[in-house]
């Protein structure tokens, strides 16, 4: 990334006086896509996976940079990106490891489904791509625990898709800053509402479609017989490829519960199923039927934190999260935040930088925009992949609690669950011969 020029960056109003929120952009101001118009600024991206979101994120992409080549196991979906991402001029490739051996990319985004997220990532970033993935960034903990070595040892720039951090009005931003304002007192109590699992099942296995590489999607899963609905926005639903809302709602908003805690470096000491409820039945934690949605439906986890501090992880409720303190509670989701220490922010607003601040200084802009400036001053994005990992790990241990219907300890120095061998099993997974990760990178705990 070296060649890329380098430009000073937007300034940004913050928190009106009003409490209400300015936009970053003004007429009178260029954007950094703007200011990427030049073919010697913008960088040039390989796009791998792209489905509905996969073609979203590389779409967006293409504000800051030109799209040089696309990847999918779909035929269709290549395609189709080549078509709306680059008029058709793209390189299209089946493997992905053919578009990571052209030495003229700089940058990477990774919209697959969720199983294939880490392979990728790695050889990404261990081919000096810098990458942009979507979340849920793993489907294990010991995959977050290498993809943060990776990150640390090969010294690119990763931002993991999580859009709360930078998008939706930063109403999300706000409700961080309050809660470490002191405006609500001492925080006691966080709810994460992430809604339950569609219903879904039996279904009927079949011949996949043409130009549909079934074996190559699959990839380090087990092998199974192809059935429609195992695949493309449907995988969510199944624990071989997603980990169900646990994981896919859970990424935005325990996250943003996690960090609103100041629990972005750690994790739960405990974790406790209050509920836990599957389409199928379930054996040492593993579905007995194969042709069946079985991620979790209905959950109820309470997790806690050091400070005798409570995280609720929910499938009922509101979408969105609740933060409570001994002086306050305010509520935020996509379409709102309320609560007394909101309303009072139009007589008593924030200090102008407290926005910022939780972006480490960079302006408020886009996710993409974001990422973008970082790969050109090597620095941390908003949602870097160090802290994605601890959130995700909570998602992650509440997913082993309903799966087998315990509760359990965890050591967040170690990352190891405290004294359960078979729960401790569910840290990793096995990899199907010929789709093994091979990092030549050491975990280190």
């Amino acid at each position: 990334m070296a060649n890329f020029a380098r430009r000073p960056l937007l300034k940004a109003s913050v928190l009106a006086a009003t409490g209400a929120f300015t936009p970053y952009w003004f007429s009178q101001q260029k954007t950094l896509a703007d200011e990427t118009e030049s073919k010697n600024d913008r960088p040039l991206i390989g796009s791998i996976g792209l489905g509905g979101r996969g073609t979203g994120i590389a779409k967006n992409s293409t504000k800051f940079g030109d799209m040089v080549a696309v990847c999918d196991v779909d035929e269709r979906h290549a395609q189709r990106g080549n078509e709306r991402l680059a008029g058709g001029k793209a390189e299209v490739f089946s493997d992905y490891r053919k578009l990571l051996e052209r030495d003229d990319i700089d940058i990477v985004t990774i919209g697959t489904p969720d199983h294939w997220h880490t392979k990728i990532a790695v050889e990404a970033m261990l081919a000096g791509k810098d990458v942009y993935c979507e979340k849920p960034l793993t489907l294990t903990i010991e995959e977050g625990k290498l993809i943060c070595d990776v990150v640390k040892q090969t010294k690119r720039v990763f931002q993991v898709g999580t859009q709360q951090r930078s998008e939706m009005g930063n109403k999300f931003l706000l409700a961080v800053a309050l809660a470490h304002s002191g405006r609500l007192g001492k925080i006691k109590k966080v709810s994460a509402a992430i809604g339950g699992t569609p219903k879904g099942g039996p279904f009927k296995v079949s011949e996949p479609p043409a130009g549909f590489d079934w074996e190559m999607w699959q990839g380090q899963a087990a092998e199974q017989e192809y059935i429609r609905e195992r695949t493309h926005g449907n995988f969510r639903w199944w624990y071989e490829y997603s980990g169900g809302k646990m994981t896919d709602w859970g990424a935005h908003h325990v996250d943003i519960a996690q960090w609103a805690i100041q629990m972005t470096e750690s994790g739960p000491l405990s974790v406790e199923p209050v509920l836990s409820k599957h389409l199928v039945p379930y054996e040492n934690g593993m579905p007995t039927k194969s042709d069946t949605y079985n991620t979790a439906t209905e959950f109820n986890v309470l997790c806690k934190f050091p400070g005798d501090v409570e995280m609720t992880i929910r499938h009922d409720t509101d979408n969105g999260v609740l933060i409570e303190g001994t002086e306050g509670r305010i509520f935020c989701s996509r379409g709102r935040i309320t609560g007394k220490p909101v309303e009072e922010l139009k007589e008593n607003p924030l200090p102008e930088d407290s926005l910022t601040k939780l972006r480490r200084g960079k302006p408020l802009s886009s996710h993409m925009e974001n990422f973008i400036s970082c790969t050109r001053d090597r620095t941390l994005p908003v949602s870097d992949v160090f802290t994605h990992h601890r959130a995700l790990s909570t998602c992650h241990l509440a997913n082993i609690a309903v799966r087998l219907n315990r509760g359990f300890k965890w050591d967040a120095e170690a990352q190891q669950i405290v004294g359960d061998d078979e729960a401790n099993s569910f840290l990793s997974r096995p990899q199907r011969k010929g789709y093994e990760i091979d990092s030549a990178v050491k975990v280190t705990a």
